[in-house]
């Protein structure tokens, strides 16, 4: 028996070299996976970058030094929004460098993350309570006002009110997916001088659909949300807003006040003339995670 024992813890003793060796190519394959991921989600932006550039140099209906795809840059956001953002304010200006913004996922990849590394202040609302733990983790909510909430249409604006946002912030981007128009229509008694909302790409750019409303509905992956562009258009003439520009992925519509649009913007305000269908397949990614960028202040 004795002997057996020795046999075997001999054998053990043998496979060990080999078990490291496999662990060590188990540890490489992984490591090449993440290396190939980065290099795939580099080369696609490298590609898309090419692509845009392309497009803005050559085809007649971006040559309008007034509109905004130029400019687009991704920190924070999904598809160069930061960018636009940026030069909207840029040509308008700021006021109380004041957001708001409705769906902010994680935090980390918004429309309005990037704005707190750059000295501004604000208002975080989801649904989801893991944003609230994590940036209050990260010392964020000195700056940014945090509510966990699901919005519609009947509560935005006292939710608003218990947030103490200002009735005119610099910026408003909204984003849930399947009410989204008719909480902006709610949003009467506030008046930002910049709205951000998602639109419905896959809608032809003349056509005024939006979701039936359904208080207790949400999004079920299909292309039955939100509402087209023209209903924005149409909505924003209503609240007072110009339709100025769309991200090239067909995913965001930017609008300014009207009061402060002037002949900043490329005319006509329309969903034809800004209406950009969706190419979500050639969306930025980079190969670091995104996260909050050190404030300036």
């Amino acid at each position: 028996m004795a002997n057996k024992r020795k046999g075997l813890l001999s054998r053990l003793a043998g496979l060990v070299p080999v078990l490291r060796e496999v662990r060590d190519i188990r540890s490489e394959l992984r490591q090449l996976r993440r290396e190939l991921a980065a290099h795939s989600a580099q080369s696609r932006t490298a590609r898309f970058q090419h692509l845009l550039e392309t497009v803005l140099r050559h085809d007649p209906r971006y040559q309008d030094p007034r509109r905004l795809l130029k400019h687009a840059l991704q920190v924070n956001s999904q598809n160069g929004e930061d960018g636009m953002i940026r030069e909207i304010f840029r040509r308008i200006g700021t006021t109380n460098r004041v957001f708001l913004e409705i769906g902010v996922g994680d935090g980390t990849e918004n429309n309005t993350a990037f704005l707190l590394s750059q000295g501004w202040t604000g208002f975080w609302i989801d649904g989801d309570a893991r944003f609230v733990a994590r940036a209050r983790e990260k010392g964020l909510n000195p700056h940014v006002g945090l509510l966990e909430a699901l919005v519609s249409p009947d509560n935005v604006e006292s939710l608003l009110k218990q947030l103490n946002v200002p009735a005119e912030p610099d910026l408003f981007s909204l984003d849930v997916d399947l009410n989204t128009y008719y909480i902006w229509e709610a949003l009467t008694a506030y008046r930002p001088r910049v709205v951000v909302v998602e639109y419905n790409p896959s809608l032809p750019s003349d056509l005024d659909w939006k979701v039936r409303y359904n208080p207790d509905g949400a999004w079920d992956g299909t292309l039955n949300f939100g509402a087209s562009l023209k209903a924005y258009e149409q909505l924003g003439d209503k609240l007072g807003y110009k339709l100025v520009g769309c991200d090239y992925h067909g995913n965001n519509a930017f609008f300014v006040r009207a009061d402060l649009a002037g002949d900043a913007f490329a005319e006509p305000f329309t969903a034809e003339n800004h209406y950009e269908p969706s190419r979500m397949s050639l969306s930025i990614h980079h190969g670091a995670k995104s996260g909050w960028l050190d404030r300036t202040d």
